[in-house]
């Protein structure tokens, strides 16, 4: 089958001079577009997301998608190598009649699928390199990495006042209220409670007959 996409970013684009292009395209090369497929969306859109991604889903191999630029598909290369890597590996060709760019099943492709791997590959490091950078600035800044600071502190707090969250448990008041007005959370409650069975009536939450 034949595909032809058309996407326009805005409502105020309108979809005329693309469809344009491609008819004339199909009308000089002997092609008869058997499905149009047009969506007014940004080209920064994860492809998933949009209607070329289900389209692209549906396709089989030897079909072929048409549209007037590679700009259509993504608007960065990063975004059109990965949905020309993809078309590639299902055999899905691609033509894009500005570009004069085919996709079909030649050395094109496999040089498509090597520069996205690379280009993915490299991506990946910068992203690795830029969130140690940024960790280890935190780090000279004396920025404290990990858990929120006050964690333990508002579990001591709790250990002082177990007494009186034993009695409110006692007296049958909700679990979440009582997490709230102590500010810890309701399943960290629910841990002392465990621990409190396993103690004597002496022992802390948090403490183990053997660590007494």
């Amino acid at each position: 089958m034949i595909y032809a996409y058309i996407r326009v970013s805005t409502e105020l684009q309108n979809y005329s001079s693309q469809r344009f292009e491609i008819q004339n395209y199909c009308a000089a090369n002997g092609l008869s577009v058997d499905r149009w497929v047009t969506e007014s969306i940004s080209g920064t859109v994860k492809v998933e997301k949009r209607t070329l991604g289900k389209i692209i889903r549906k396709m089989h191999s030897g079909d072929r998608l048409i549209c007037t630029e590679l700009s259509r598909l993504g608007r960065n290369m990063l975004m059109v190598m990965s949905i020309l890597n993809t078309c590639s590996a299902k055999g899905i060709y691609i033509h894009s009649i500005k570009d004069n760019f085919d996709l079909s099943d030649n050395i094109n492709s496999k040089i498509i699928a090597f520069a996205f791997a690379l280009a993915a590959e490299i991506e990946r490091n910068l992203i690795s390199q830029r969130t140690k950078e940024a960790l280890a600035l935190k780090k000279a800044a004396g920025i404290k990495l990990g858990r929120p600071p006050g964690t333990s502190k508002k579990r001591e707090n709790a250990y002082k006042c177990w007494d009186a969250i034993n009695k409110k448990i006692d007296e049958g008041i909700p679990l979440v209220k009582i997490a709230k007005q102590y500010k810890i959370h309701r399943n960290t409650l629910r841990k002392y409670m465990n621990i409190k069975n396993l103690n004597d009536g002496n022992s802390l939450p948090g403490q183990t007959v053997s660590d007494m």
